[in-house]
C-alpha cells in the first residue's frame, strides 16, 4: 500500500468518510511512526511518507488500519525539492481516489536525518544536505502542500532541544532546526487568515535509530543524558508522538506559533 491507490474495501474497517486526514513526513519509523499511530488513535486518517523503507511503511499502514483508520504510504525524498510538485499531485490523486476528498487537514513535517560533526569538521556537503532536508525541504514542501490543506487546519514542525541548549557536534543540525523555529512563527502569522495554526515540537534526546542510534546504544551517553534530565531518564518515542497528536486536536486550537519542548526537562 505504497504509491498505488488501494480501494476503500481493502481497509480493516470502514471509517467515516468525513474523518480528518493528517500527512506525516518520515512516518514509517522512529518518531514519525509513533506520531502517526498516536494521530490514528485520535480518529484521524493518515498519509505517511517514507524515503526508502517500503516494508516499514507497509507495516505502519497495516498497524494504523488495525486501529480502524485509513492510511496510505507514499515515497518522498524531502531533500529533493524539485520533486515536490509531483508529490503534491500524487497527494491530490490519493485524496480523490482513497477518500473522495480534495483536501487534507494536518501536516506534520517530521522527516529528517542526524549528522554529528564538530564545527571545524563539518563539510559543505554535510551542511548542504542538512539544509536541503531540514530547512529547504520543510519550507518548499509546505508551500506546495498548502493549496491542498483545509482552512482551520494545523501544521506541526519538528525541531530539537539542541536549538535551545548546545552540545558539541551539532552546530549545523541545530542551526537548521533554529531556522525552522523562526519559520514556524512566520507561517503562523501568514496563515492566520486561513485559520491554520502552526507550532513546533522540540524533542530532547530520544532512544531511536536516529543519528545511528547513539542515544539508544551508547550506555555512557544515555546515562549522561538521564543524569541531566529532570525526570531522570532518556526519552522514548512514545513521549513525543502524543505531544504531536495533541496539537491536532480541537482542545489545542488556540495554541499557535509556539515552541513546545518535550525533553523531560533537559539541562534546566
Amino acid at each position: 500500500m505504497t504509491a498505488s491507490l488501494p480501494s476503500p474495501s481493502s481497509t480493516a474497517s470502514s471509517p467515516e468518510a468525513g474523518a480528518p486526514i493528517a500527512l506525516v513526513t518520515g512516518g514509517s519509523r522512529g518518531l514519525g511512526r509513533n506520531a502517526a499511530l498516536h494521530i490514528a488513535r485520535q480518529g484521524i486518517d493518515v498519509i505517511l511518507t517514507y524515503r526508502s523503507q517500503a516494508a516499514e511503511a507497509e507495516a505502519t499502514v497495516a498497524e494504523i488500519e488495525r486501529l480502524g483508520r485509513r492510511a496510505v504510504a507514499l515515497p518522498l525524498d524531502v531533500s529533493q525539492s524539485a520533486g515536490f510538485a509531483a508529490f503534491a499531485a500524487q497527494v491530490r490523486e490519493v485524496l480523490s481516489g482513497r477518500w473522495q476528498r480534495e483536501r487534507f487537514d494536518f501536516l506534520v513535517n517530521n522527516a529528517g536525518i542526524g549528522i554529528h560533526a564538530g564545527f571545524m569538521e563539518t563539510t559543505e556537503a554535510q551542511f548542504d544536505q542538512l539544509v536541503d532536508i531540514h530547512f529547504k525541504g520543510v519550507f518548499f514542501l509546505t508551500q506546495k502542500l498548502l493549496p491542498l490543506m483545509n482552512d482551520g487546519g494545523r501544521i506541526v514542525n519538528v525541531s530539537t532541544g539542541l536549538a535551545r541548549f548546545a552540545l558539541p557536534g551539532f552546530a549545523a543540525y541545530a542551526a537548521m532546526k533554529g531556522a525552522v523555529e523562526v519559520l514556524t512563527r512566520y507561517l503562523a502569522k501568514e496563515l492566520g487568515p486561513r485559520g491554520i495554526a502552526v507550532n513546533v515540537v522540540a524533542p530532547g534526546a530520544i532512544e531511536t535509530d536516529f543519528g545511528g542510534g547513539a542515544v539508544r546504544d551508547n550506555a555512557q551517553m544515555n546515562a549522561f543524558i538521564a543524569s541531566q534530565t529532570a525526570l531522570g531518564r532518556v526519552g522514548q518515542p512514545d513521549d513525543i508522538g502524543g505531544v504531536i497528536a495533541s496539537l491536532l486536536l480541537p482542545g489545542s486550537r488556540w495554541v499557535n506559533a509556539q515552541r513546545i519542548e518535550a525533553s523531560g526537562g533537559m539541562f534546566l
